[in-house]
């Protein structure tokens, strides 16, 4: 196959897994009861895959289109606004630390170490955009000030906290069976 053949083959399943993660955004569940707005989706699983099928600039670039589709097409205001970069910020650092830890040697034991650091990453990177940039923004643009309401400390230690370290172990339980069922078809790619 040509290096042009490759380069379009390569193009086409960035746009289709792209299309795909910005689709699963549609379907998103909380996970804490009495905090409905943090929301879990498994956008990520498209982006994963073309990590692992290609590589981690292909899983970015993807991720950055999906969240610019978001931007234009379902667009919610200042939870999309202030939300989407933390988003962004969330699933990179957790694909970008299967792609360091994992990718070159898929061994059990490297996907549970990538798991847990990917997941430790953005639970730690959560809860500094949280302190320092969610929080004071929505309370900005929204009038909604978790200092007032419940207290940022009780909200980091009892909403985010919880929240992302329970996401980074759905999304690496889920990614590791959605690998098993498709590794025949990722080998052939």
């Amino acid at each position: 196959m040509s290096i042009q053949a490759k380069q379009t083959r390569r193009l086409v399943y960035i746009a289709i897994l792209t299309a795909l993660s910005f689709l699963l955004m549609y379907f998103q569940f909380p996970l804490i009861p009495g905090a409905d707005f943090l929301k879990i989706d498994f956008s990520i699983l498209p982006l994963l895959a073309l990590m692992l099928v290609y590589d981690l600039k292909s899983a970015w670039l993807a991720l950055v289109l999906r969240s610019l589709l978001t931007l234009l097409l379902n667009n919610n205001g200042p939870s999309t606004i202030i939300g989407l970069p933390m988003n962004i910020m969330a699933l990179g650092l957790f694909i970008t630390a299967l792609a360091v830890l994992w990718k070159k040697e898929q061994s059990f034991k490297n996907y549970v170490i990538a798991s847990i650091a990917g997941t430790l990453l953005l639970t730690i990177a959560m809860v500094a955009l949280n302190i320092f940039y969610a929080v004071p923004a929505y309370a900005a643009f929204t009038s909604v000030d978790i200092n007032q309401f419940i207290g940022l400390s009780k909200y980091i230690f009892a909403m985010v906290i919880p929240f992302n370290l329970v996401e980074g172990v759905i999304f690496a339980l889920s990614f590791y069976l959605v690998h098993l069922a498709v590794k025949p078809l990722l080998e052939k790619i």
